[in-house]
């Protein structure tokens, strides 16, 4: 039996995807690139744009049509709004959260599959399930019935009910040096253009403990490049005050350990959010290697009008004493941001002040989004009402002075010799692509692909906006790993 998945939307969806892997390869399903040789498929969905929802439907719509030939099983899970999950009901043979993924062996079993793990005994859970009535099937056709879970509120808006079983899942890494390690779902802060709160639900801490056993566990199989997620990280041990340490205190410890080994890696947390984000966690940064020393802080507006109709909850102010305070102890820290234009009733003074946000920030990387109603989202009720052409030109105008700080910055790396991780071939051919400690993009002239998934050395010799240029110098000594 051969499985496909497509994963849509940012790494907490790939992250959850390679959980979704684990427990398929153990039921001794086996991956495939060709969606049409699999007999599983299934869909990590992403709400945060349409048309990543009309991705999902144009891809069940093709694979419900494949039924009339050959025998298959579809399923969506990831971020699904309560609109569309009952829309989702209709057209795939199953629709999960991830909080319901530790349940997926038994769902596949209800369909009758012959797996390794299906020939053994069902288990408490699978008695527990309710049936679908089988009134008239035809063996011989062998027509597939739904899954039924145990029913449900319709518009649910607790997924993250249940969601610590699904963190002890062990994942399928999809790279041999770089991991992301769940450490919180949901978010409570109800952005008007998001809908994660509506998708995920509210905001749950992972147990630190079992942070630290993932995060122990990678270590000690080389990983290099490891990447803490939640959807608002450094609101993490918030809903657990007394039970669980702060955001801060869990990077304490991930430093400690740090120290304690003689294995080079570099940890990274995203997204955090400005409210949240506190004078201690910066100075515990500072204060361990392990530490990466790369911030993504998302901004979204420079207006503080805007930001009160984004229901964001901090003002330009309350953003540049955390920039202040980066600067001050982290001096070598990359700083990168995520910006909307065009949002509902955005002026030109707006935009303005977001250009100038940009320019006294001095972003090494912003991820700007064209603005576009989210389904679910308070601000899908209100008027779409900057053109589209206006924001494309408001865009490509932040796109410039973000080039210019960018631009800057790297060339300030010529002449210095920097370590960083190869990820892997270069779009330019004959070279590697690496990633300093700050993200950093550089490439070098090189053939060994053995490099990929190690620290190396090289000397910038060349910079563009977004990418630097220069000579391979040496590999990092490592300490062997335990694989």
């Amino acid at each position: 039996m051969k499985y496909h998945i497509v994963q849509l939307g940012c790494q907490m969806n790939i992250s959850d995807g390679e959980r979704v892997q684990e427990v398929l390869d153990k039921m001794g399903f086996e991956p495939v690139d060709d969606e049409s040789e699999a007999n599983l498929l299934g869909v990590i969905a992403c709400s945060v744009r349409q048309k990543a929802i009309d991705k999902v439907y144009s891809r069940i719509q093709k694979w419900n049509k494949w039924k009339n030939k050959k025998n298959l099983i579809t399923f969506v899970t990831g971020c699904v709004l309560p609109a569309d999950r009952e829309k989702f009901l209709r057209q795939f043979d199953m629709v999960f959260t991830m909080s319901e993924l530790p349940g997926l062996p038994e769902m596949i079993q209800q369909y009758g599959i012959v797996t390794p793990a299906g020939i053994q005994s069902l288990d408490k859970g699978m008695q527990e399930m309710e049936l679908p009535e089988k009134e008239s099937r035809n063996e011989a056709a062998f027509r597939m019935d739904k899954a039924v879970l145990p029913q449900k509120k319709k518009n649910i808006l607790h997924p993250e009910k249940g969601i610590e079983s699904f963190w002890h899942i062990t994942p399928k890494y999809g790279s041999g040096y770089e991991a992301y390690i769940p450490i919180q779902n949901g978010c409570n802060k109800f952005c008007t253009y998001c809908a994660v709160p509506y998708t995920r639900g509210r905001e749950v801490s992972r147990p630190s403990i079992e942070i630290m056993r993932e995060l122990r566990d990678l270590v000690e199989k080389g990983y290099k490049s490891i990447t803490l997620l939640g959807q608002n990280v450094n609101s993490y041990g918030l809903d657990k005050k007394g039970e669980e340490v702060s955001f801060a205190g869990l990077l304490r410890m991930i430093g400690e350990f740090g120290n304690s080994r003689a294995e080079k890696f570099w940890v990274y947390f995203t997204s955090p959010h400005p409210r949240d984000m506190t004078d201690e966690v910066i100075e515990v940064i500072a204060q361990y290697t392990c530490l990466a020393k790369q911030i993504h802080l998302p901004i979204q507006s420079g207006d503080d009008a805007m930001l009160v109709h984004m229901n964001r909850n901090h003002t330009v102010e309350n953003y540049r004493h955390i920039v202040q305070t980066i600067r001050r102890l982290l001096p070598e820290a990359t700083l990168f941001t995520d910006i909307i234009v065009g949002f509902t009733d955005e002026t030109e003074q707006q935009i303005e002040n977001t250009r100038k946000a940009i320019e006294e920030f001095r972003y090494n990387m912003a991820y700007i989004a064209q603005y576009s109603p989210r389904p679910g989202a308070a601000s899908s009720r209100w008027d779409d009402n900057i053109p589209k052409e206006v924001k494309k030109a408001r865009y490509h105008m932040l796109t410039e002075e973000l080039m210019k700080h960018s631009l800057a910055y790297n060339q300030s790396l010529i002449g210095k010799t920097m370590t960083v991780l190869v990820r892997g071939k270069d779009r330019k051919q004959g070279y590697l692509s690496a990633l300093t400690e700050g993200k950093i993009i550089v490439r070098f002239v090189s053939a060994d692909e053995n490099l990929i998934g190690k620290f190396v050395k090289v000397k910038i010799q060349s910079a563009v906006p977004f990418s630097t240029e220069g000579d391979l110098m040496a590999r990092e000594v490592e300490k062997p790993v335990n694989i």
